[in-house]
């Protein structure tokens, strides 16, 4: 400041230099933006802009907390508001309005699972009443036509419809294995069994469950495989021989799935007729065992459609199964009333389990991979799907060999055992037993007829529900399980990697390419929930799409799901 300036001269000093400091880029003095000089009052003390607050408590009152006085710090303030404090739930609405839609699925899965149970049942009693009531009939007019064809002539380079030569295999491999049932003796299988330690019969009991799914998978490709060379189209004759391995190989499978079955009979009639019963409930525990193996694993909509499926089967052919040992019981005890309701409270045991493990498994299922219980009545309109379009002009299978198909289930091997229980356990002598046996027949026949109409008409239902009738009359071509559709592809769509098929959908394929970010993924995942399941192989790279997608794709694909269809990386 220049002489004369006084002491305003000497106050506009600092100011200045501070300006020349700040044109120059010089760092300010701590003082300069507010703070107190060093050795001034609040020696050091930051501003409360810049204290550092550490869990609510700002570095500067860690010295105030000594000064504060004791009945701030009372447990009673401590209790008051703990008592006192509140949260608000809408603050995280769409957080509980999705538990609460959890809730709400796992209370109707059992209405929905029960409503597809009971429809899968009767789809599978309508496919093995089909071997006792009408298949006899069929092949006697099938035996008909050929008797009496030199009458008519030959229109046809056939003899016989393809149909009906499927007829008669059927007919005499189930009487040729029926005959050989009698050389099977079930009284010396029960005391051999019967003798075995209640662990050791736990293990067979396992043992034969598993190689029932695994005669079940391999037994319909090979009793296809015989209807196929018996009716394929050929040039020469000498290519007929061709059906005979085929049939013998058929008539051992049969015979081997029933004395397996026959071997699962008597150890639950052993189990039955148990003084403690510890067997029984060994073996019904092992239910219960099959909730751990499944619920916490990553299931995807043909996965469930798949156990849905295997569920169905299993419990109609312990339905059958407890049938056969209630037979084999009443015959022990000359068919006396009263035993039967001693084996009343055993058999709703048995079955009140299977159904109450069934629901605990397809509820945390669901809950645990985000389905919605809606999911289970497309799989009944599935299953009403091949109800109807086996009645079709267009129909490439009969409907009892895709129920085989779908559900796993095979009703010749059980009705060749069923039969022979039955001709055991009943003797049947004189004119009124015969005339008994013929009303019983016809019986069994309008049975069959009412339940087939009665399916057709809530199939139709069903399917016009699921809007799926346009399906009947242009069918998709299906390929074998496992194998890929041939599907056209265009220039554009190959030299990224993906494939296209006529309706438009898209497939990605093995090769590794850049993907655009506009082009939407196509496989889809669920992301919810990931933390309680483990992906499976490249389900990691895998994104979400919008879910009407993952929907229609989904559904798409529901009626190529058969029981033995690798869905994913394993068959559920």
């Amino acid at each position: 400041a220049g002489p004369g300036s006084g002491g305003d001269g000497r106050r506009g000093a600092p100011e200045q230099q501070h300006q020349q400091q700040e044109g120059r880029g010089e760092p300010k003095p701590l003082w300069a933006s507010g703070e107190s000089r060093p050795g001034a009052g609040g020696a050091g003390q930051p501003s409360p802009q810049q204290r550092t607050e550490t869990l609510g408590f700002y570095e500067s009152d860690r010295g105030r907390k000594k000064k504060r006085s004791l009945s701030d710090l009372s447990l009673l303030r401590f209790i008051s508001a703990e008592l006192t404090r509140g949260y608000f739930l809408e603050h995280n609405e769409a957080k509980y309005t999705e538990r609460r839609e959890r809730v709400y699925t796992c209370m109707r899965i059992p209405r929905e699972l029960e409503k597809l149970m009971f429809f899968g049942i009767f789809l599978c009693l309508d496919a093995f009443l089909y071997v006792f009531t009408l298949l006899p009939l069929r092949v006697f007019l099938a035996m008909f036509r050929f008797i009496t064809l030199p009458c008519y002539g030959l229109r046809d380079r056939r003899l016989l419809q393809p149909a009906q030569v499927c007829d008669i295999l059927k007919g005499v491999i189930l009487v040729i294995c029926y005959f050989m049932m009698h050389y099977v003796d079930y009284s010396m299988m029960y005391h051999l069994i019967r003798g075995q330690s209640v662990i050791k019969l736990y293990i067979i009991y396992n043992m034969l469950e598993v190689a029932d799914r695994l005669f079940s998978s391999f037994g319909q490709d090979i009793l296809d495989a015989l209807y196929w060379t018996a009716t394929e189209p050929k040039e020469r004759k000498r290519a007929h021989i061709g059906v005979i391995p085929h049939f013998f190989m058929a008539v051992l499978y049969v015979f081997l799935h029933a004395i397996l079955i026959m071997v699962q009979a008597t150890t639950l009639n052993v189990a039955f007729n148990s003084h403690n019963k510890s067997l029984l409930t060994i073996m019904m525990s092992n239910n219960f065992v099959e909730i751990k193996g499944s619920v916490f694993k990553k299931f995807e909509k043909n996965n469930l459609f798949q156990m849905s499926n295997s569920d169905i089967k299993e419990r109609f052919t312990n339905y059958v199964l407890l049938l056969i040992v209630c037979l084999r019981n009443m015959e022990q005890f000359s068919w006396n009333p009263d035993h039967l309701w001693v084996l009343f409270p055993d058999v709703c045991m048995v079955v009140a389990s299977e159904i109450a493990v069934d629901i605990v498994k397809h509820a945390f299922i669901t809950k645990f991979n985000d389905i919605t219980a809606d999911v289970y009545s497309e799989y009944r309109a599935s299953l009403a799907f091949d109800l109807v379009s086996s009645r079709q002009k267009n129909a490439y299978t009969d409907y009892s060999d895709s129920v085989s198909r779908r559900m796993g289930f095979i009703p010749l091997p059980l009705a060749v055992l069923l039969i022979r229980v039955v001709t055991s356990s009943i003797k049947v002598q004189g004119v009124l037993a015969y005339a008994c046996v013929v009303l019983f027949y016809c019986g069994l026949i309008s049975l069959k007829v009412l339940n087939s109409i009665v399916l057709l008409g809530k199939s139709c239902q069903y399917v016009k529900e699921a809007k799926m009738e346009e399906k009947l009359f242009n069918p998709v071509p299906t390929s074998t399980p496992g194998k890929p559709v041939n599907k056209p592809q265009s220039k554009f769509k190959s030299a990224q990697g993906i494939s296209t098929d006529e309706n438009g959908s898209t497939s990605v394929t093995n090769q590794p390419v850049h993907h655009k970010e506009n082009m939407p993924s196509v496989l889809v995942t669920s992301n919810s929930d990931q933390f309680l399941t483990t992906p499976d192989g490249d389900e990691k790279d895998i994104s979400q799409d919008s879910s009407e997608l993952k929907h229609r794709s989904s559904k798409k694909d529901l009626l190529e799901i058969d029981r033995f269809t690798i869905c994913g990386n394993r068959i559920d």
